[in-house]
């Protein structure tokens, strides 16, 4: 958790509160350090002080979450790709892949189709 808040008396309490609510908390001096913070690992939440002064939201918005990020892919391409690493992983035993699927062999096989899996 990271937190932007000018006041110290109400941040030092805030962190207080929240670590003893066993939550990581990093204070940042800025809406920019917040924005780089958030992209790293382990970093999801941030709280912040909207008097702070010169806080662009918009700006901040935007350095969170670029226009430009990369769309996901869609459920079809997902299966297909979990579908190819199980059968890669399984050495090409659909019995045993579907197994580790939790579907039967010929769900596997017709999926194995649809995507075609086939081994050439």
């Amino acid at each position: 958790m990271l937190m932007l808040v000018r006041d110290p008396e109400r941040r030092s309490h805030l962190v207080a509160l929240l670590r003893g609510a066993d939550h990581r908390v990093d204070t940042v001096p800025d809406a920019a350090a917040a924005a780089v913070s958030l992209r790293e690992p382990g970093s999801d939440t941030l709280v912040i002080d909207l008097d702070t002064p010169d806080l662009d939201l918009a700006a901040l918005s935007q350095l969170i979450s670029p226009a430009d990020s990369v769309q996901p892919e869609s459920l079809d391409a997902a299966e297909r790709r979990h579908l190819a690493q199980v059968l890669r992983h399984t050495a090409g035993n659909k019995r045993k892949a579907a197994h580790l699927l939790g579907i039967s062999r010929s769900t596997l096989l017709n999926k194995v189709r649809k995507y075609g899996l086939e081994e050439r």
